[in-house]
């Protein structure tokens, strides 16, 4: 082989080296859709409340406004949602007081309120029912588990009628045929359990994340 030959093939091997390196590289890189990212996200947020909020408190205590909270190792059903947003940076509590401001009367009138109630409006299951509603997060109700996304709200009346509100997980009943469980806090704190079924399914939302894709390493 002459030395302009021996020189030509080096220079083509090494574009040849450059290129697969950049087919390497991109290939790390995955699409994942956005709402799936965020989805996951809020599950995570919500499963990081499990031996943290450890005593369900109805209390009504007077907090912040925005981004206000009562003491992490306390709340109800409705703060396990409220918590899992904001840690994605989605405030429920301005979202629903704004909205309440502005339309008082499409909000349940059951405390015979005068008018919002940053403390308390955002806590109350069935004010984050309607809020979801109205703004086009509201899904079919089924019985079939495989509609139900992790990340997605669900919500329920007990047999005593008392409404109740939970974040379905990313983790099955069993990894083969099961249903997805639910993060949740009824009476004991935050908890992951198998209760999407339990109850009578009366709200099932879907948080409308951004559509764009993302590209993620692997």
């Amino acid at each position: 082989m002459t030395t302009s030959a021996f020189c030509h093939c080096a220079a083509h091997c090494a574009t040849m080296m450059r290129a697969v390196a950049a087919a390497v590289a991109l290939s790390a890189l995955v699409c994942v859709p956005a709402h799936a990212q965020d989805a996951t996200r809020l599950v995570a947020a919500a499963r990081a409340q499990v031996g943290v909020t450890t005593i369900y408190d109805p209390a009504y205590v007077r907090i912040a406004y925005p981004d206000g909270d009562v003491s992490a190792d306390r709340g109800v059903c409705a703060d396990v949602i409220v918590r899992a947003f904001r840690a994605d940076g989605i405030d429920l509590q301005q979202l629903v007081h704004d909205d309440m401001t502005a339309h008082f009367r499409a909000y349940p009138q059951t405390w015979r309120l005068r008018g919002p109630d940053t403390n308390i409006d955002h806590r109350r299951v069935p004010n984050l029912e309607t809020y979801f509603r109205r703004h086009g997060d509201a899904l079919p109700i089924t019985a079939q588990a495989s509609d139900y996304r992790a990340g997605d709200v669900v919500s329920w009346r007990l047999p005593n009628g008392l409404a109740h509100i939970g974040i379905v997980s990313d983790r099955l009943v069993a990894v083969d045929s099961g249903g997805p469980l639910v993060i949740h806090n009824i009476g004991n704190g935050t908890q992951e359990e198998n209760v999407l079924f339990a109850w009578k399914i009366v709200g099932h939302f879907r948080w409308k994340f951004p559509a764009t894709a993302r590209a993620v390493a692997r």
